[in-house]
């Protein structure tokens, strides 16, 4: 058996990992002396760059000393956390990440939670020590507390902490070394992360913890080998979670080095593997020996909070901008998406409309982008929360919410959330004239709250929230105060008309864009809807006026991105998503339709 380490790198959004992978990769001679190698490379989706978030778990192995050292990179948003939970059992312990400013963050506290249940002993690695208002003490007091707070065991406790700047390549047992590299941070993993338990002469069981799609040779799963051996063109029994047992042949082995992915012949205990030949392979699967079958524990799966309709686009414009837009193509991708993202589900809820279950909004709406970008158009529902019932309880639920704002936005921040049914549970001076604010809220409340929130804030707050529990319902939470300018005619938008629509609200469109009867064309600047005419032009007469000529002066237009649209539409609009653009809607586009409908809700 190779001497191999299986770590998972794990931590709040944005406190470095996939920096700090990056350059465990460089620094171990991964890549050749004139590889050009991207800033975090681990990150490889469009959207994952564009962005600097790691959406995808992603594993990667390096070689330092003769010592195999499987690293997987995770996610840190919330909406991701079931892509966290499932690799915590492939690793036999964790580097947890925090950042030497911030501290202990939801995410980081979700996290340890999960890694400190499954026994795992993590190795501290407080980051971004070279920054300003960096305090690498306190952290390390904050990290304990944590520790404390979740019951950790006296072991656990006793835990190695590393100082490091992922950013700059260096990392450190004390602060007052020299700044030099990462072999501090290789030595301590060589040193506190345990060697894998199985054996190579035992009966084969390795367990499923990620998928993958090819296009030649179909589903993979990158699997952990707990015990045995694996080789290529072997017969093995796949276990499924509801105890159905199938025959298979392991028609590809592939393994990992660097970012490359190298076929194999075979692979022993404790090795990190992808394996093609099984169709219904899924998260949480056992490949067991045919003779003696043990297959592993099947995963618990945290269940979705949210949920959003996807249905065919029916408006105007429909069938303009996009190439796949029917009913057929949309449940074809949506079954696409579950096969690989098991924290998502979907099921058809009417003539081409699907309901699909998440995470959270990010989740949601990113797959949303990737549709938009495949060449999709379709239609989104208002996100709402997934209600339970247990005993005749109505449950719904609840998120942790952690806010950092700048002192003089403390007061109209709690008001706000108080509105929204939070319950605040703690707050704390950060220095440098920001506070932190812990809060309890339901998950409706944070619906369509952000960009409030950071207009609030004039851009200078952050806010990170991750999933508490289901408790019971809390009743009616205040959503928009502002109506919606709705058009009423078809056509082009004509600047004329959108300069006198001004004094109304923001504006959503520009001169030249395409409008219909039904679509919203900006907001109101009170609370009601109003139904305006974008398309009006100047009427020209023969009589010379003075101010014929005066130059209009327009305000540029509120753009939205799909997480702005999202947020801010109510029960009676969509959001049309096409490949050129987002645009909101009223789902009944007849405007005295409307008006009946509205008098028959009062």
């Amino acid at each position: 058996m190779k001497d191999i380490r299986n770590i998972a790198v794990i931590a709040h959004v944005d406190h470095g990992k996939t920096t700090l992978v990056d350059e465990l990769l460089k620094q171990s001679g991964a890549f050749g002396k004139h590889t050009h190698v991207d800033e975090r490379v681990m990150d490889s989706n469009d959207i994952e760059k564009e962005r600097g978030i790691t959406i995808l778990s992603k594993n990667t192995a390096i070689d330092y000393k003769g010592v195999r050292i499987n690293i997987i990179d995770t996610p840190g948003h919330a909406d991701f956390g079931g892509e966290v939970e499932r690799v915590l059992k492939m690793v036999d312990c964790v580097l947890l990440l925090v950042d030497a400013q911030e501290g202990v963050m939801p995410q980081t506290k979700f996290v340890v939670k999960k890694a400190l249940q499954l026994g795992h002993r993590p190795v501290v690695v407080v980051n971004k020590i070279d920054k300003a208002a960096a305090d690498p003490d306190r952290v390390v007091d904050e990290v304990f507390d944590l520790f404390a707070q979740m019951n950790a065991t006296d072991e656990q406790l006793d835990f190695p902490v590393i100082f490091a700047a992922a950013k700059l390549g260096y990392a450190k047992y004390n602060i007052e070394d020299e700044n030099k590299d990462l072999e501090p941070l290789f030595e301590t993993i060589l040193k506190e992360v345990p060697k894998p338990n199985g054996s190579d002469d035992a009966s084969l069981q390795m367990q499923v913890f990620t998928l993958d799609y090819d296009n030649f040779i179909g589903k993979i799963g990158i699997a952990r080998i707990f015990n045995g051996q694996v080789k290529q063109g072997q017969t093995v029994l796949l276990c499924k979670a509801d105890g159905e047992k199938q025959k298979g042949r392991i028609s590809k082995l592939i393994g990992f080095k660097g970012l490359d992915r190298i076929d194999l012949k075979e692979a022993g205990s404790g090795d990190i593997v992808a394996l093609a030949g099984f169709e219904t392979v899924d998260v949480g699967d056992s490949l067991c020996d045919l003779e003696n079958p043990m297959p592993l524990d099947p995963m618990h799966i945290e269940e979705p909070t949210l949920s959003v309709t996807f249905g065919v686009n029916d408006s105007p414009l429909a069938g303009t901008e996009g190439k796949f837009v029917t009913s057929n193509k949309i449940d074809e991708r949506l079954a696409v998406e579950s096969n690989t993202n098991i924290a998502m589900n979907y099921f058809q809820v009417g003539e081409g409309k699907f309901q699909v279950n998440g995470r959270g909004e990010l989740q949601i709406t990113i797959l949303a982008e990737n549709m938009r970008r495949e060449g999709f158009e379709f239609s989104i529902g208002r996100p709402e929360v997934i209600i339970k019932v247990e005993n005749d309880v109505k449950l719904e639920p609840f998120e942790h919410l952690v806010v950092d704002i700048p002192d003089e936005y403390s007061g109209t921040i709690i008001e706000k959330l108080g509105k929204r049914k939070a319950n605040m549970t703690g707050m704390n001076p950060m220095g440098e004239g920001y506070t932190r604010l812990e809060f309890e809220i339901p998950a409706r409340g944070l619906i369509g709250i952000r960009t409030e929130f950071l207009t609030d804030t004039k851009g200078e707050g952050v806010m990170n929230h991750s999933f508490l529990e289901f408790r019971p319902y809390s009743g009616i939470v205040e959503s928009r105060k502002y109506g919606a300018l709705v058009s009423m005619e078809k056509g082009e938008a004509l600047g004329y008309s959108i300069f006198n629509l001004q004094d109304r609200g923001v504006m959503f469109i520009k001169p030249q864009d395409k409008v219909y009867n039904g679509m919203v064309i900006g907001e109101h600047s009170k609370s009601n809807d109003l139904d305006v005419n974008p398309i009006k032009g100047k009427q020209q007469s023969n009589v010379r006026s003075s101010g014929a000529d005066e130059a209009i002066k327009l305000v540029p237009p509120r753009r939205l991105s799909l997480e702005n649209a999202l947020e801010w539409i109510e029960d009676d609009e969509l959001v049309e998503v096409t490949p050129v653009g987002i645009r909101i809607r009223k789902k009944e586009l007849d405007v005295n339709k409307r008006r009946r409908l509205a008098k028959q809700m009062k």
